[in-house]
């Protein structure tokens, strides 16, 4: 994926949901819309729950989808903390610009994440750990789609 397509990804994720930013009208009935545009660029997330949920991020360059990835996750224990993963996936890297770092940690909280291959295919997974239990998990994977 080129530069200026990842170098946008990352925007749009820290300007909707890891930058707390407002949900939009929703698309399906109960879900969670978060959308960010820039010219004839496009970034959709759309999501159904919360302490149990699936979503999908998409995106598109002058009204055609080019690139998705699909998650789906839950929390799994006590005390999880939204924020916490909200700041774990403000730290994308541009290598890997699925969720968050490799490694991530604040105070009791651990964020790993686990990734193969490219942006134009790939799969990951990702954890969260309170004092070394975890308490959250999430699967994701995704890459080019063609229309």
């Amino acid at each position: 994926m080129r530069a200026e397509i990842v170098a946008f990804l990352l925007r749009a994720k820290r300007g909707t949901y890891a930058g707390k930013g407002a949900e939009t009208a929703a698309s399906r009935p109960a879900a969670h819309d978060l959308r960010y545009a820039e010219g004839d660029w496009v970034y959709l997330d759309t999501y159904l729950g919360t302490a149990a949920f699936a979503g999908e991020e998409a995106l598109w360059h002058g009204g055609v989808p080019f690139w998705a990835m699909n998650y789906c996750g839950r929390v799994t224990g006590e005390p999880f903390s939204g924020d916490f993963l909200k700041q774990a996936l403000l730290r994308a890297p541009e290598a890997q610009p699925y969720r968050g770092p490799a490694a991530y940690a604040e105070g009791d909280y651990e964020y790993r994440c686990r990734a193969a291959g490219e942006p134009e295919w790939f799969h990951g997974y990702e954890e969260i750990r309170y004092r070394g239990e975890k308490i959250y998990e999430c699967y994701f994977h995704g890459g080019t789609v063609t229309p």
